[in-house]
């Protein structure tokens, strides 16, 4: 319910807008942490997809539909919350690493997507996961955005 009211509370009538508000837009990099955050304050879906393809070009829906009978951790996407628990259990440097090299995610989509079940319909946001090769770990760390 406080995630419902919380959602309310955000600028804009679609789901593009409200985020936007948020400064959640197509083709803008931000941290997952932040993206974590959006979806435990607004409860909207928020999945990071490993494979450019399935992220451009098709939908949620049917991505969805196609790996319903893969396990999670064997599909080609994954809820940001699963994907943050399970890395912060598998490496105790996660937090630390995170600090110095945020993990940027690009926003692939913004839209509404219904529930697994064919229930009711919620926001949700699409992100592309880094290929590992493109990790620039002597880059600088690029600019991080929280929600405060």
């Amino acid at each position: 319910m406080e995630k419902m009211k919380a959602w309310s509370t955000l600028g804009g009538t679609t789901p593009a807008e409200k985020m936007g508000s948020l400064g959640v837009t197509e083709g803008r990099m931000l941290d997952v942490r932040f993206l974590d955050e959006i979806a435990r304050t607004y409860g909207v879906e928020v999945i990071l997809f490993f494979e450019e393809d399935l992220a451009r070009t098709r939908t949620f829906e049917s991505v969805q539909q196609e790996f319903s009978h893969t396990g999670e951790f064997e599909r080609p996407y994954i809820a940001v919350g699963s994907f943050l628990k399970f890395t912060r259990e598998n490496d105790p440097s996660f937090e630390q690493t995170m600090r110095e090299f945020p993990l940027m995610i690009e926003i692939v989509t913004v839209g509404e997507t219904r529930m697994k079940d064919g229930g009711k319909t919620v926001p949700y946001i699409a992100g592309l996961m880094p290929f590992l090769d493109e990790l620039d770990v002597e880059a600088p760390p690029p600019q991080s955005v929280f929600l405060k």
